[in-house]
């Protein structure tokens, strides 16, 4: 449904008659073919419903439902055929509505109670769109803290206390990454610091063909990180 309460064929049947009108250059009225129409106009009707791809749908929010609405347009005389010429015209041009060039079977003509006719076939996308489902309600106030931030500071060694230098230390999920020194010592700022939740904070390390994760104590005022080589 859409804003203005018109459902999906509706709409869509409203959309292709503006366009048609401004194609052709005079309004086409929807109903079926008639023999005792305008005989300068043309004439527009849904003759069907067709079924479209759908999207998989994921999650709570469900995708809209797609179909293809197929209307008749045909002339409704002789004199017609200029503005079919020009709406065939257009529609090829700017390619917003896919057409056939049909104008329907003999027996389709015989259930109008009209003569066959020049026409086209014109198929339109629709769509049934779910409502999106609300948005559980917040039962306790938000708060809002500001957390502090600080420095860590330390070295990467390996076996005997080597220092590693060239070490890339990262702390994950951040953009904060440095690499160690020729004395293996890194630092990094700007690192997220909770006072009323405190714990470990993971960095990971890279080189030397080693990737480690490391959880260390941010309050320690010169982290020593041990990279061993892995065992065989």
């Amino acid at each position: 449904m859409s804003t203005d309460g018109r459902g999906p064929i509706e709409t869509a049947t409203a959309e292709l008659a503006a366009w048609l009108t401004s194609a052709a250059g005079q309004t086409v009225p929807i109903g079926p073919p008639r023999t005792d129409g305008d005989a300068a106009g043309l004439t527009l009707w849904p003759l069907e419903l067709r079924p479209a791809r759908q999207t998989r749908t994921s999650g709570a929010v469900r995708e809209p439902y797609r179909f293809t609405v197929r209307y008749l347009l045909c002339v409704t005389g002789p004199a017609g055929l200029p503005r079919l010429d020009r709406v065939l015209t257009a529609a090829t041009r700017d390619g917003r509505y896919p057409v056939v060039l049909e104008a329907g079977e003999a027996p389709l003509w015989t259930a109008f109670g009209a003569a066959p006719r020049p026409g086209l076939l014109i198929d339109v996308p629709a769509q049934v769109e779910h409502p999106t489902p609300a948005a559980p309600p917040v039962l306790q106030p938000l708060r809002l803290r500001q957390l502090g931030l600080r420095t860590l500071t330390g070295r990467v060694v390996g076996p005997e206390e080597q220092p590693l230098a060239a070490m890339r230390v990262e702390l994950p999920g951040t953009s904060s990454v440095t690499r160690t020194d020729p004395d293996g010592r890194f630092l990094i700022v700007g690192v997220p610091h909770d006072p009323d939740h405190p714990g470990p904070v993971r960095l990971r390390l890279t080189g030397r063909g080693l990737v480690l994760t490391a959880e260390v104590d941010p309050a320690e005022p010169d982290i020593v990180i041990v990279c061993a080589p892995p065992t065989r």
